[in-house]
């Protein structure tokens, strides 16, 4: 028997072994890909930066780590980011539950995918299309001022108000979809009989629905935390003065020069997911991503 012959009957008496080697190709990607890049990150956040040239000084240090944890302007900003960014996760959570309710148990199998495809349909138009298109809803003369002319309102203008709305409405479907699933794999006997039983809808809603719906709530806040903790390009187009922590890795990578500080600045929000999703880990949302 050839060597290539008895490979492959070792393959086949040996599923993990076959199993691992299909996996080796995709887990050594991501090694280099993504806990290279994070490794790189780090790396660079332990150099500094020539004051008079601009350029790399590759000599260890913790002056830029520091100076994201104790001075004001970087620990503001990072509570900001993360402010908004429980917000954001918060609204859309309240928004897609009932959504989300409608399209899995009261909507007949007939609508769902229709309904589906419109929760769908947002994403495919340009990020950027839909960003400006907030920006303009918030502007002078726009349609907010348009709305509330007649009752005396008037648009709060670009600020953390409009980032956001603007936020909220962009990771929308994120949200809706994983709460879809987790209501669709919820048995309908189970309602009938919380319902057969006298409860009324409410308490059904925060019993039964609720409990288990749970995990699939924190596998969608999972996608707007992290998408809302990393966005820049929003914030600059709705956000007025007010900056988030992309903005400073940007501003730092641009204008000022300081790769170093930036790739400090870009481990807040790295170390903030990795607590995030050992939390939600724990509640059992990964299984439903």
């Amino acid at each position: 028997m050839s060597a290539r012959s008895r490979l492959s009957s070792w393959l086949t008496r040996t599923p993990r072994a076959r199993l691992a080697l299909l996996l080796s190709a995709p887990l050594l990607w991501l090694g280099l890909a993504y806990i290279g890049a994070l490794a790189a990150l780090l790396i660079t956040a332990l150099w500094s930066t020539n004051a008079f040239t601009g350029q790399i000084e590759r000599v260890w240090t913790l002056d830029n780590i520091r100076i994201v944890l104790t001075d004001p302007v970087y620990r503001a900003v990072t509570f900001r980011t993360i402010g908004v960014a429980v917000l954001v996760t918060l609204i859309d959570a309240a928004l897609a539950l009932p959504v989300a309710f409608f399209m899995a148990k009261v909507a007949s199998p007939r609508w769902r995918p229709l309904l589906v495809a419109a929760i769908l349909l947002p994403l495919w138009a340009s990020y950027l299309v839909k960003a400006y298109a907030w920006r303009s809803m918030f502007g002078g003369g726009g349609l907010i001022d348009w709305l509330g002319a007649p009752f005396g309102i008037t648009s709060p203008g670009y600020g953390l108000t409009a980032t956001v709305c603007t936020l909220a409405y962009l990771w929308f479907p994120y949200m809706v979809l994983p709460i879809f699933a987790g209501l669709d794999r919820l048995p309908g006997s189970l309602l009938e009989a919380a319902g057969d039983l006298g409860a009324r809808p409410g308490r059904i809603l925060r019993t039964v629905v609720l409990p288990m719906v749970f995990p699939a709530v924190v596998a969608g806040s999972i996608f707007t935390f992290s998408l809302t903790l990393g966005d820049y390009v929003a914030v600059e187009i709705v956000g007025g003065t007010k900056q988030f922590l992309g903005n400073l890795v940007y501003d730092n990578i641009g204008a000022a020069s300081n790769q170093p500080l930036a790739a400090a600045v870009g481990l807040v929000p790295v170390v903030v997911m990795i607590v995030y999703l050992s939390l939600s880990r724990r509640a059992g949302a990964l299984e439903h991503l």
